[in-house]
């Protein structure tokens, strides 16, 4: 199929370069400014137009770029991370719609950061959809592929992250191999009922900050949700910002009496921290202008806390 691809992200642009391989023909791409978090950019998406002969803009409103779209005569959209509603109008340039692929177990977990408010919730598995768009809509229209990514306790952004770089080019090439055996291939007819909807809103850096009286899991999950590429759960240390990168629940059966932030056992690569309920063994932190390391680098007796 010839395809204009929409979007950003390192996870869009290996998708372009799979489904080339894959025999599509990707003849125009539309993306914006990128986040923080992202590896790839404007230029690389400029480059990689150059090297594909697409045509190619740049602007968060797509709309702006609809003659571009329309001269490039392409089948189908593919998008990932734009960073504004598609309108209707631009939906009907294509005969086969526009795919979009989500981090979501849709109709659940619509809107932003849906891999981190999964773990914070405790879900056992965070999904991953690949669905067509309906104009002006937020992560609604048919499911053509999905695929999951379970959850233990253990899990972090990272690793739903990594999972999903690998997954989501391999997801967009099912649905186009449905779509072009089937053009009206659908999965599932995603549910209408907006109780069968989760939206989810945006995070932030400073949402990352840790209250130790929450249960040693709920810490725990904080931490795995705001893990890399994300900026980190944090507190505080004697003045200092303190960012946990590893942690772990620790059920040790002891029976204590100790202020949340507590340290209660310091060890070669890690220490203890009692929580409001339950403890942590924390193995990997940084302190602001410093390198990730194990914490007794900065933490040598139980008469410290963190705050």
């Amino acid at each position: 199929m010839k395809i204009a691809l929409i979007g950003r992200s390192e996870i869009l642009y290996d998708a372009a370069l799979a489904l080339e391989n894959a025999g599509h023909q990707i003849v125009s791409i539309i993306t914006a400014k990128e986040a923080p978090e992202y590896t790839r950019t404007i230029t690389d998406f400029e480059m990689l137009a150059v090297s594909l002969n697409a045509s190619f803009a740049v602007g968060p409103r797509i709309a702006e770029h609809r003659e571009l779209l329309r001269a490039a005569a392409a089948d189908i959209g593919v998008s990932y991370n734009y960073t504004g509603l598609v309108p209707s109008s631009v939906v009907a340039l294509f005969p086969h719609g526009i795919l979009n692929a989500h981090g979501g177990d849709l109709p659940r977990y619509r809107g932003n950061a849906c891999q981190a408010w999964a773990i914070l919730n405790g879900e056992d598995r965070i999904g991953l959809c690949v669905h067509k768009m309906v104009g002006g809509e937020l992560d609604s229209g048919d499911i053509i592929a999905r695929d999951y990514f379970d959850l233990l306790n253990s899990s972090t952004v990272t690793e739903a992250w990594a999972w999903m770089t690998k997954r989501i080019p391999l997801v967009f090439i099912e649905a186009l191999d449905q779509l072009e055996a089937n053009p009206g291939y659908v999965l599932e007819a995603q549910s209408k009922n907006p109780e069968h909807a989760l939206r989810c809103y945006p995070r932030r850096p400073e949402d990352g900050r840790i209250d130790w009286d929450r249960t040693a899991l709920e810490v725990l999950r904080l931490i795995n949700a705001s893990n890399k590429p994300y900026a980190g759960a944090y507190c505080g240390y004697e003045g200092q910002r303190m960012i946990i990168w590893d942690a772990a629940l620790l059920e040790d059966g002891e029976v204590f009496c100790a202020v949340s932030g507590q340290v209660t056992h310091v060890a070669q690569g890690h220490i203890v921290v009692a929580c409001g309920s339950g403890k942590l063994i924390i193995r990997k932190v940084q302190i602001e202008g410093d390198v990730e390391g194990a914490p007794n680098r900065y933490i040598t007796s139980i008469r410290k806390r963190l705050t």
